[in-house]
């Protein structure tokens, strides 16, 4: 998919200028334009004709009636493991949200472009706006992503002109790796992005990625809500590990990678959360943050992991429920011309598919979900995503078509990037199921989780046996994973009186430190390692099965700490481990 996704060429350099207003048509921070009459090369209304050699996803828009414009940038969830047979449960679900039993039915009936898989974990900082879970299996995912496809197979816009190709759903899910992973069940588990941050190497990223893009390609999910590419300027728990670090260069590395791995394997990328949730604390699930920074620290410290992503090729970038007081104050970034088509496009080169981020967040609820929808699409949005009512957004911005408040051309635009990149993705093979899980991929997960290790404090040498693993609460199953790799070493390991090795993890605090442990290692984010008093401190960044059989050759002393804080933590050095 590399060579399939087109990629513009814009430079960090020349995206700063642009930010500071350099280069012509940059509109001030002060002058808002209005959110419902957005630009368009088709013109500020009407539907463009289109012409013999427009590509066929726009000859396709052009022909599409109304009904079938506007469900196109629906991608709502549904209740239901199955496309055609839920339980009483989930048929209740669908009911409240679109007045259909089925998410077959619901594509049917809303003519939708896409469809979220959606599920939670226990340490999810995004499990607020997951109300159930679509995941049970891979063998299930693949038998409900294969049933969506066959119901999306009947709609109009499925079917390119001409004979030239049938278009699929687009079938999206965050599978970003560590805390947000919504497969977390017989497939490859990368570490999180945060332990790539670490290992400070871009081409095991792309290896890793490439392997996970596969896996995804085989279960029929063909759009990844990842990478993240927030550069992390505060401790937040919302984003946190979920970043690839501090430094935006080093971000944008990785990032780039990501975006190149998972694309090669057939699966489109998406950049999130534009333009950046790494500055603030605020989760936008329950509140809309606002990023004071002024012009030339937005362009510096956030926007380079975007900029090296769409370089890259990513064809999605989902947008933020973020206020963004240097580009557009008191507006989310979701309902922000300026941010969406002034700087994301127009700036910064951008032609993929825009999606908002979950519609039933906070921030986006302050407008009824038609109202919402609406708003979204005429500021630069292209797919709405997570709608709470399907039927309210679907009619709203039906409505607003007709009415006019809606140009016809600004929708037609938005269709068509969909249908372009759906028209790519169409030129994409499914993998067998036998990927799953396949030797090599998890190789290239252990090497890059074995290249994030990094020891602050220290001897370097390993911990002196027999070894006693703790835990805090609600990480037996971790724990019990580690002990497995060190005795599948060789490495005793007793009950009580050993060396003790304690773990923590996302949501920990003071509290969960061991003061006996001689050994702390941070799974999540290393900020915690600052008021641990332990002799030797690491961090995995990440409680992956590859993560703790790299941590087990680590304890041991079979394999050194090559990692690197990504992240600055108060008197610990990047590493305490040189050689």
């Amino acid at each position: 998919m590399a060579g399939v996704f087109p990629s513009p060429r814009v430079t960090i350099a020349s995206v700063l200028l642009a930010i500071l207003g350099v280069t012509s048509g940059c509109a001030g921070a002060g002058d808002r334009p209005e959110a419902s009459t957005p630009s368009s090369p088709e013109g500020p209304s009407g539907e463009p004709k289109a012409s013999p050699a427009a590509s066929p996803a726009a000859q396709l828009a052009a022909t599409l009636s109304d009904e079938d414009l506007v469900g196109q940038v629906l991608m709502p969830y549904a209740y239901g493991a199955s496309a055609t047979e839920v339980s009483p449960g989930s048929a209740a679900g669908n009911q409240q949200l679109a007045g259909v039993d089925t998410p077959a039915e619901m594509i049917d009936r809303y003519r939708v472009g896409g469809l979220i898989l959606v599920g939670f974990s226990a340490d999810d900082p995004t499990g607020s706006n997951q109300p159930t879970t679509n995941v049970d299996s891979t063998t299930q995912v693949r038998e409900l992503t294969t049933g969506l496809q066959d119901a999306a197979g009947r709609l109009p816009a499925a079917a390119l002109p001409d004979g030239v190709g049938e278009l699929p759903l687009l079938i999206g899910t965050d599978q970003e790796f560590g805390i947000v992973t919504r497969i977390n069940q017989g497939v490859t588990l990368l570490p999180s992005a945060m332990a790539a941050g670490a290992a400070g190497q871009p081409e095991l990223t792309e290896a890793a990625w490439r392997a996970a893009g596969t896996e995804l390609a085989a279960l029929g999910v063909n759009v990844d809500f990842a990478p993240v590419a927030d550069v992390l300027g505060v401790n937040s728990t919302v984003i946190g590990s979920r970043s690839y670090g501090a430094d935006p260069d080093a971000a944008a590395g990785q990032v780039a990678a990501a975006v190149r791995g998972l694309q090669a394997a057939g699966v489109a990328a998406t950049l999130k959360h534009f333009p950046g949730h790494g500055h603030t604390a605020v989760d936008s699930h329950g509140d809309l943050p606002v990023l004071d920074q002024d012009r030339t620290a937005l362009a510096a410290a956030d926007l380079p992991p975007f900029v090296a992503g769409i370089d890259a090729g990513a064809g999605l970038v989902m947008s933020g429920h973020l206020d963004v007081a240097a580009v557009d104050p008191g507006v989310a970034a979701t309902f922000s011309r300026k941010v969406l088509t002034d700087l994301l496009r127009g700036e910064l080169g951008f032609d993929g598919v825009v999606v908002t981020d979950g519609m039933n967040m906070a921030p986006a609820r302050a407008l009824s979900p038609g109202d919402a929808a609406v708003a979204a699409i005429n500021a630069g949005n292209d797919l709405i995503l997570m709608p709470p009512d399907v039927t309210a957004a679907y009619d709203g911005l039906l409505g607003a078509l007709r009415d006019g408040s809606l140009p016809r051309a600004r929708l037609v635009q938005a269709v068509t990037r969909v249908l372009t990149l759906k028209q790519r993705l169409a030129e994409e093979r499914t993998p067998p199921m036998t990927v799953l899980g396949a030797e090599d991929h998890y190789a290239a997960a252990r090497r890059l989780a074995a290249a994030a290790v990094t020891q602050v404090r220290g001897d370097c040498a390993g911990v002196d046996g027999p070894v006693t693993v703790t835990a805090s609460g609600g990480r037996e199953r971790t724990r019990a994973l580690l002990i497995e790799e060190l005795r599948a070493a060789g490495v005793e390991v007793v009950g009580q009186g050993g060396t003790v090795v304690h773990l923590v993890g996302y949501g920990d605090g003071p509290s969960d430190l061991n003061v006996d442990a001689a050994v702390t290692v941070a799974m999540d984010t290393p900020y915690l390692l600052a008021e641990a008093r332990s002799a030797t401190l690491l961090a995995t960044y990440s409680s992956s099965p590859a993560s703790m059989s790299a941590l087990a050759d680590v304890l041991r002393g079979a394999a050194p700490a090559p990692g690197r804080l990504p992240v600055p933590v108060s008197g610990l050095p990047a590493t305490s481990c040189t050689g």
